[in-house]
């Protein structure tokens, strides 16, 4: 690289200018379908939305209408004028819509007739996702219900989808999210190095994510790619470009503080720190393989999205670092207010407490597991499945008609129907006096006319009396599913989270013990240990469960989500979060192990000494750690501010899970766990050196081991 200065450079410019032009090109090519394809409640959904143009798994709109006092829906007048405003309704959207007045379902009223509420389905088109680029449904129904409706009477107007969106709002772009979080990476690195030289790893930074947006482009070109590749190029590309060329630029200045020149300092650099970065990125995209496996598109395809963010940043750090070091690196380093000390020698912070870690190995151990420990237990209440009504909005016209409904005693349940497609030759009344039996069903909406009927077959509403993302919402579709005869096809949104679930998760532990296989055998590789290798992935699966326990505390109890986002407990965590947050986090926090360990196994084999790696491991990586999971919890705070509640959860977990694996995990239980094992962190037999293509490492004698502690002391 440092043979072809100029021709490096302008290779990576290039790709740069590439990078601008496919930022703004990127957005419209995304999706934002979340269904796994294939999946009964998916072919269910399709054949609805096909032949209906309304349903499936989009939710309806649910137009609440509040009658003066007095006055009930079985008036005759009342009743009239309700029947005209949803009729107006279903006009209005051009699909299909159901209430009280068209099917006399006391199931659609309640405050003892006085409220009267309706499913409106607006018109969709087959392979569309959502309605967010159409009309708003709320104001065409508001203005087509409103002068149809008896004097005096109310009207207001709610929807999962409304609450959510009251909830979120707008939220920024993916630009100033990754400004924000570029301009706090910029503060910590200012901190660590005091001086210019602080700007050269925003610089990997910037022209890896506008690289990887280059491959992004051309893979949408391929295949379908979801919009949360955007925010994971972006965001997780700042963490981890920064930390790769932190960890290098941190050795260069170390080198140069011995005493060699730019070049000298940027080789060994590369030969050490470079080498970590290698292992790290490999680490990053074997979590990866996992989604890559799964046969859900959308997580495929963020999958893609980061492998390449690791890949494009190690390559970055690995040709284009390099000669900015040798180029401009010593004039930066010169420039500042406040240089600071080069690193010739391990900090004195860290190497005390990684002394103080090895005198109490045991305590530290034991606090440790039991924090991870107690996290992780919290996991095994996870429940999956959409966010409550209740924690998608607190004021606004959704929540004003949510509020109405209880009120009135409506279940909350209503806003998540299940639509069934009843096949020609099967009597639609039938089917539905069979639905209206099952346990949790409020009401069955079968209209016999309209848009509800289509060559012969049918569709049917089942209005539950729990929220799909409920337990008690869950177990009505399934009932429901049972219930209904052979050849009807259950669809709506909980059926397909459901079906979801089930694909992602009934694969998932074979996924997983092929990830850890080959986690294991490159780290075994990397620190020609199968000791340490063991313990970095058994610890790493320990803090992914901390993580998803958190997760669970956080939102979906709600201990953190309202006090910070003002959202009260979700009452569940979509279903897609726990799959991405341990394909990200598994390899994201295997960076700390590689460079921790890296730096220890070579402390070791220079010393000989246990306690001495421990010591001058610590001592050399604890501050670059610490601010690299810094860099990596700013963007992903960054993330948090997206407007998506599914997305807060998810950059939630992956803040959690940074700051837990940098100070819990990688500054305590790492460094004691490594003091206890003491000599078998180094063993590596002949016949597994072989396999590895590695030199071998014999087993130190016990009283050797104490002679070299001696010595190095």
């Amino acid at each position: 690289m440092l043979r072809h200065r100029l021709l490096v450079g302008l290779l990576w410019l290039a790709a740069a200018c590439a990078g601008v032009l496919a930022v703004a090109q990127v957005p419209d090519r995304l999706r934002e379908d979340f269904a796994p394809p294939g999946s009964a409640a998916v072919d269910a959904n399709d054949a609805i939305v096909a032949a209906y143009r309304s349903g499936g798994d989009e939710k309806p709109v649910v137009p609440v209408v509040t009658l003066p006092p007095g006055t009930s829906a079985d008036d005759p007048r009342a009743r009239s004028a309700l029947r005209a405003a949803f009729a107006a309704a279903e006009r209005a959207v051009g699909g299909r819509a159901v209430s009280y007045p068209r099917t006399g379902d006391r199931g659609f009223v309640g405050d003892g007739g006085r409220t009267v509420y309706g499913l409106v389905f607006p018109r969709v088109s087959p392979g569309e996702s959502d309605m967010a680029d159409g009309p708003d449904p709320a104001r065409l129904l508001d203005g087509a219900m409103r002068p149809a409706l008896p004097d005096g009477a109310s009207l207001r107007i709610t929807g999962m989808d409304g609450l959510e969106e009251d909830a979120g709002g707008e939220g920024p772009s993916v630009l100033v999210e990754t400004l924000v979080g570029g301009l706090g990476a910029l503060v910590v690195l200012a901190f660590v190095f005091g001086s210019l030289l602080a700007v050269v790893p925003l610089l990997i930074a910037a022209v890896s994510i506008l690289t990887s947006f280059v491959l992004v482009y051309a893979i949408t070109g391929v295949t379908e790619v979801n919009f949360m590749v955007q925010f994971v190029v972006a965001l997780i590309g700042l963490g981890v470009a920064v930390d790769y060329s932190l960890l290098v630029v941190t050795r260069w200045r170390e080198e140069r503080a011995r005493g060699l020149d730019g070049a000298a300092a940027t080789r060994r650099a590369m030969a050490t720190a470079g080498n970590a970065v290698v292992f790290s990125a490999a680490a990053v995209a074997i979590g990866l393989i996992a989604m890559v496996a799964v046969p859900v598109g959308f997580l495929r395809s963020v999958a893609y999205g980061g492998m390449i963010i690791p890949a494009v940043s190690a390559l970055a750090t690995l040709t284009l670092l390099p000669v900015v070091l040798v180029t401009a690196g010593p004039a930066l380093d010169r420039i500042g207010p406040r240089r600071r000390a080069t690193g010739a020698r391990a900090g004195r912070a860290w190497t005390a407490w990684a002394r103080r870690v090895i005198r109490f190995r045991v305590p530290a151990v034991l606090a440790s597991v039991a924090v991870l420990g107690s996290l992780a237990f919290a996991a095994t209440g996870m429940n999956l499945g959409e966010a409550h009504s209740g924690a998608l909005a607190k004021s606004g016209p959704a929540y004003d008609g949510l509020s109405e409904l209880r009120r009135a005693g409506v279940p909350s349940g209503v806003l998540t129907p299940v639509d069934v497609l009843v096949p020609r030759g099967t009597d639609p009344a039938a089917v539905a006096a069979e639905l209206r039996t099952v346990p949790g069903v409020r009401a069955v909406a079968a209209p016999g006319d309209g848009a509800w009927r289509d060559g012969g077959s049918a569709v049917l509403t089942v209005v539950p009396v729990a929220e799909g993302g409920t337990d008690e919402g869950r177990a009505t579709v399934a009932a429901v599913r049972d219930a209904a005869p052979p050849g009807t096809m259950v669809g709506g949104g909980t059926a397909a989270e459901m079906d979801f679930a089930d694909t992602v998760y009934g694969i998932f532990p074979i996924m997983l013990g092929l990830v850890c296989l080959l986690t294991f055998v490159l780290l075994a590789r990397a620190f020609r240990s199968p000791l340490l290798a063991l313990k970095a992935v058994l610890l790493n699966l320990l803090s992914l469960a901390a993580v998803l326990g958190a997760i669970v505390l956080v939102w979906q109890h709600g201990y953190g989500s309202d006090l910070v986002w003002g959202i009260s407990a979700t009452g569940s965590v979509a279903a897609f979060v726990p799959a991405m947050v341990f394909a990200f986090l598994y390899g994201l926090s295997m960076d700390y192990e590689v460079f921790i360990l890296a730096r220890m196994r070579e402390e070791y084999d220079r010393t000989g000494s246990t306690r001495a790696a421990v010591v001058e491991g610590i001592g050399r990586t604890g501050r670059l750690v610490t601010s690299a999971g810094l860099i990596l919890f700013l963007a992903f705070a960054s993330l948090a501010a997206a407007p998506i509640i599914e997305v807060k959860i998810f950059a939630t977990g992956l803040g959690i899970g940074i700051l837990l694996d940098a100070t819990v995990v990688r500054a305590l239980l790492v460094p004691a766990l490594v003091s206890l094992f003491g000599r078998w962190n180094w063993w590596l037999p002949g016949w597994a050196a072989r396999v590895l293509r590695v030199a071998p490492s014999p087993l130190p004698a016990p009283e050797e081991e104490r002679e070299r502690i001696a010595a190095a002391v």
